[in-house]
């Protein structure tokens, strides 16, 4: 009876371990990574790269979708961070990672609607085969990556949050992603360079 006791013991020892290191491992990019260029369908049908945008001084690259109430919430700002930074160098670069057929309101149709209807500014990607966000470590929808376009590459310079009120934009006290890309655009350093992203799981 001891052994049996000790047998189990011993086993749900191991899974807890494996299921800590399982949490608590964190794939993707860090701050300082070279995030790697991608080639993914936009809404329009035509392929959009990083590499596409020669007059880029760097990237506000969001995982987001249409179905997330998150993800809804923070649309308006999404649009509002691409009119004031685009056309200072750094465009917003949309991309939705979630399996469609696990979420059908996210579909390739469904995006170009919302986009349509929302009046989008910037590109808004589609990730088919979900093997962009893994590339990053995104796992929620809004998920933010700040990169800063360099004779290296474009290093990551931020990870997170878009600010620290997802349901109210009037009552947002930290913009983090302004914040950071006033500070690049400044030769500044980030104040701030990780923060909790808030949003739904990618749905696989």
């Amino acid at each position: 009876m001891k052994t049996i006791k000790n047998l189990i013991l011993l086993t749900v020892v191991v899974f807890m371990t494996s299921a800590f290191t399982t949490l608590t491992d964190d794939p993707g990019y860090d701050i300082g990574d070279i995030a790697t260029d991608f080639k993914l369908k936009n809404i329009d049908g035509k392929m959009v790269s990083l590499s596409d945008f020669k007059d880029a001084n760097g990237f506000i690259v969001i995982f987001t979708c249409n179905t997330c109430p998150y993800a809804v919430k923070y649309e308006d700002r999404i649009i509002d961070l691409d009119k004031k930074y685009a056309k200072q160098g750094y465009p917003v670069i949309a991309i939705m990672p979630n399996n469609t057929d696990v979420k059908p309101g996210d579909s390739f149709d469904n995006m170009r609607k919302r986009a349509t209807a929302k009046g989008f500014t910037f590109p808004y990607l589609i990730d088919e085969k979900q093997e962009i966000y893994p590339q990053y470590g995104a796992t929620k929808t809004p998920h933010v990556y700040i990169l800063e376009k360099t004779k290296e590459g474009n290093v990551v310079r931020y990870i997170g949050a878009i600010d620290d009120n997802y349901q109210d934009a009037e009552a947002v006290n930290t913009r983090y992603v302004e914040d950071a890309v006033d500070a690049l655009m400044k030769g500044k350093e980030i104040k701030e360079t990780k923060t909790r992203a808030i949003g739904c799981t990618i749905k696989v």
